[in-house]
């Protein structure tokens, strides 16, 4: 129901020719679905000998307008429709005793009727005494015919309801035709390009090659003066360049995590075979970026800050835009012109594993054929060292930066800070075919859940992260025996270790084959960018038949199984399906699984 706009005196009294372009029904024919069926007892309506309380207006009986020509379509919106007051009659007769819902049950139980009913002075309950819808009647016909003395575009207080006109449309039910939603289970997603900038190397074969060889990635931090600080090593990146990768004016103003996650997804574009040549025949509205930070650009914020103590005027302009997670992801899309999916997710440690999950789903649901996903973070400054360090995360192992990251040794002290990124380049099957690309694992699918616990703390059960595999086992359609590799998160710190080691022999304890590892005893943990390159790990071990070992295992925990731990040296395996595990301050937990293209 709507009030219904007024005219003015001048506009009703136009001449019949140019209502009626054909004869209009009455308001006995109009409203004749809405009557119940006549009854030999009722006595028609006395006639009213009540004078006209406005002799010198058109008579009641002038031409109706066309809007109640039930073979029309009834008016534009924004038309101003002229009240008729023959017609408050017949909705009043019709509707005598009910509701404007009843009205509208009514007229869906009758769809050949499609006219507009218009009433002026129409209680909302159609129902009240005879005597209040008089009144209302008397006081709405001089308002209907723009003879109210009130300044235009002021209403009488209650008119909404008692005194203005109602409109009440009755149009035929539509019949709704919904289209089969595709099963995403019919479109394949398959990984077709890496790309990686690691401390232990920048190409995704070197980086693993060092992960074979025990490397380590760990060292003193070199970036800036951490002597105040106890923790003084990290898995930094000793050298980098953006030569070839970015251009040297955004070089020079963007955050480290941009230009890793930049260069990291175009490194994946050239792995992939997507070069410009073939990068202009894809359709780019179905091509998107996926890639996260847990961090962002903390640097840049930084120096904002530090900036502002001098004046504001001495800030850098792109301090905000250039700060923000998803940045990256635009300025990346910007640059190729990818105009699908774009935006970052921030999940802290479990930022990767979110962004290549939902990257693709996009892909699984048909909305886009090409992502590039992954993560990226740089936090090796003094803030993100320090931060770490209040929270008591930090090993502290100074003295012998390869032998501080050791997942499930029991002399772990706490993890290492990383920095780097980590993409992929996931593609639907048949569009990897139909461009020739060399497909390098199948993405199968993963799942999320939330610890609901503690901020920092895993659940003391490990029921999160229980239910995130058994989860990303229902979605990927694979049975608990096919998995014989995880590639844990274990960072090495005193619960989440073996919280995760519990939850996984829980899963998979009845597999003799099983062989877990951890990535970060050789990288440290690269926050938002860790599942990133451990997904990379992941694939590289399907490839090569090899599986990476774990550095620094010298003191297991008496509750690990040796037997289910890769050793100090790599290990052959032919993986079947690889689980690669992710979490998060929030209780954020992620699993994801690759498995050979077959």
């Amino acid at each position: 129901l709507a009030p219904s706009p007024r005219l003015s005196a001048s506009q009703c009294r136009l001449p019949p020719t140019r209502y009626a372009a054909q004869p209009a029904p009455s308001p006995r024919e109009i409203a004749a679905p809405l009557l119940p069926a006549p009854s030999a007892t009722r006595r028609p309506p006395a006639p009213s000998n009540r004078a006209p309380s406005r002799p010198h207006l058109a008579p009641r009986r002038s031409v109706a307008p066309t809007f109640l020509d039930a073979s029309r379509r009834p008016f534009p919106r924004g038309i101003r429709v002229p009240r008729a007051p023959f017609a408050v009659r017949g909705i009043r007769e019709a509707a005598r005793g009910t509701t404007v819902r009843g009205a509208r049950t009514m007229a869906a139980a009758a769809p050949p009727l499609c006219a507009w009913l218009v009433a002026a002075g129409a209680h909302a309950d159609f129902g009240a005494d005879e005597h209040r819808q008089t009144q209302c009647l008397d006081a709405g016909s001089g308002a209907t015919f723009g003879l109210d003395r009130r300044p235009l575009g002021v209403r009488r207080r209650g008119s909404a309801r008692s005194g203005m006109a109602v409109s009440v449309a009755l149009q035929p039910e539509r019949v709704i035709v919904e289209k089969k939603r595709p099963d995403v289970k019919q479109r394949r997603v398959v990984v077709t390009g890496m790309g990686v900038v690691t401390p232990l190397g920048h190409d995704p074969d070197v980086f693993y090659n060092n992960l074979l060889d025990g490397h380590s990635g760990i060292s003193e931090i070199e970036t800036f003066d951490c002597s105040k600080f106890p923790t003084r090593i990290a898995g930094e990146i000793k050298s980098f360049s953006t030569e070839g990768w970015v251009v040297p004016k955004l070089s020079k103003r963007m955050d480290k995590f941009m230009l890793y996650l930049i260069t990291a997804g175009k490194k994946a574009l050239e792995n992939g075979g997507l070069t410009e040549e073939v990068r202009n025949d894809l359709d780019k509205t179905r091509c998107g970026v996926l890639i996260g930070s847990a961090m962002g650009g903390m640097k840049v914020f930084n120096d904002a800050i530090e900036a502002l103590r001098v004046s504001y005027r001495k800030m850098n302009p792109f301090c905000v835009p250039f700060a923000t997670t998803n940045m990256g992801s635009a300025i990346l899309a910007m640059d190729l012109g990818w105009m699908g999916p774009n935006y970052s997710i921030s999940t802290a440690c479990a930022t990767s594993n979110f962004c290549i999950l939902n990257a693709a789903n996009h892909i699984r649901r048909g909305e886009a054929d090409v992502m590039l996903c992954g993560g990226s973070d740089a936090p090796l400054i003094p803030i993100g060292l320090g931060g770490f360090v209040a929270c008591r995360a930090l090993s502290q192992r100074n003295s012998d930066p390869t032998k501080a990251s050791r997942p499930w040794d029991m002399d772990r002290d706490g993890f290492v800070m990383g920095e780097g990124a980590g993409v992929l380049v996931l593609e639907e099957l048949e569009h990897a075919k139909q461009r020739g690309a060399t497909i390098y694992a199948e993405f199968l699918g993963g799942s999320f859940t939330c610890d609901a616990y503690h901020m920092t703390e895993p659940h003391p059960e490990g029921t999160g992260i229980t239910l995130c595999i058994e989860k990303a086992l229902a979605d990927s359609g694979v049975a608990r025996e096919e998995i014989n590799y995880v590639n844990a998160h274990a960072t090495s710190t005193q619960s989440g270790d073996l919280k995760e080691y519990e939850a996984i022999v829980r899963c998979f304890g009845q597999n003799p084959q099983l062989r877990v590892n951890s990535t970060k005893s050789m990288t440290g943990h690269l926050i938002g960018a860790a599942g990133g390159i451990e997904a990379v790990a992941c694939i590289q071990a399907i490839r090569t038949g090899w599986v990476h070992p774990n550095l620094n295992l010298e003191n297991p925990e008496k509750v690990v199984d040796v037997g289910v731990l890769v050793g100090a040296e790599k290990e052959r395996c032919e993986v079947k399906v690889a689980l690669s595990n992710s979490f998060g301050f929030g209780g954020h937990n992620s699993s994801i699984l690759f498995a050979p293209f077959k």
